[in-house]
């Protein structure tokens, strides 16, 4: 059965509030792991938490797998491997107020990509919003003073999330293509397997070829408790949950106005920063998240102009 719009919002708003946690955790990791090794076994701990549940829906749908290999197997490059993995090499080289900016481009170019692939076209309605929810982004940004954007810097790390930014929406646009016979859980489970193979022979190339400077090669180099439990964060609701919750409300409502909710992402970080990090709430904060949300809630009502 089909959730309803507003459930649909409701995961959406929680796959970034998981989503959030992931860039902190990969931005935090960046000497751990190198970001294509950090990403597989990201996916590795997704496969081991959705196989008990996924191997019994699965079936009498081996057939269906075998019959959309091809959308499967995009869905698992652009989704699964590419995407995160340019997102992790992006955070070693640049900030996360960078980073945050350039995540914040997502909505144009998945409405770009709903363009060119299903001729979707954004109303009015929704670029306002859109445009509403970015200066709310800008307020936290600059913690309220505009001037302090004129010192951010472009550089190879903001290169590779941008680049990130389509990939992501064409992974989105593309699960209208998903097969219907396949469930959230079944199909998530496919691509994430599907991933970590396209993954595995591209992390141990990296290790040998590119000598990337961990402590250890083609190995799980895990320095203490804090790395494994942030693998295991992106593992289990960074991957199985979030995605599960993004896939289940892109299905409801289209990729379009799903890609507008990229814009909690930001408001959600700045609240998880202030209640672990023991970050002080300004009353820039109250502006920029009030921004966000109401760009949000103008981009994503179902009235159209």
């Amino acid at each position: 059965m089909q959730p309803s719009r507003l459930s649909a919002f409701l995961l959406l708003a929680l796959a970034n509030l998981f989503w959030s946690g992931n860039w902190i955790a990969g931005r935090a990791l960046r000497d751990a792991f190198d970001p294509v090794t950090l990403n597989f076994w990201r996916w590795v701990v997704a496969v081991v938490v959705l196989m008990p549940f996924a191997l019994p829906l699965m079936r009498g749908k081996w057939g269906e797998v075998r019959r959309h290999a091809g959308i499967l197997l995009l869905l698992a490059f652009t989704g699964v491997a590419l995407f995160h993995s340019l997102v992790y090499l992006g955070l070693r080289r640049t900030d996360s107020v960078s980073a945050v900016l350039l995540n914040s481009s997502m909505p144009m170019f998945m409405m770009l990509c709903s363009w060119m692939l299903e001729r979707e076209r954004a109303s009015g309605r929704q670029v306002l919003g859109m445009l509403v929810s970015l200066v709310g982004i800008l307020v936290i940004s600059c913690r309220g003073q505009p001037a302090a954007l004129s010192y951010l810097e472009f550089n190879a790390g903001d290169a590779w999330i941008l680049l990130a930014m389509p990939v992501w929406g064409v992974y989105s646009v593309l699960l209208k293509r998903r097969p219907p016979a396949l469930g959230g859980i079944e199909l998530l489970f496919v691509i994430s397997v599907m991933g970590v193979v396209i993954l595995a022979p591209v992390a141990t190339f990296w290790h040998e070829s590119l000598r990337w400077p961990t402590k250890e090669y083609g190995a799980l180099y895990v320095s203490g408790l804090a790395s494994a439990l942030g693998v295991l964060y992106m593992g289990v609701f960074a991957s199985v949950f979030a995605y599960i919750c993004w896939n289940r409300g892109v299905a409801v409502v289209g990729a379009n106005a799903a890609g507008f909710t990229v814009h909690l992402l930001p408001a959600f970080g700045t609240i998880l920063a202030i209640i672990f990090l023991g970050e002080t709430f300004e009353f820039f904060h109250a502006i920029g998240i009030a921004t966000i949300l109401a760009g949000v809630l103008l981009a994503t009502r179902p009235v159209r102009w």
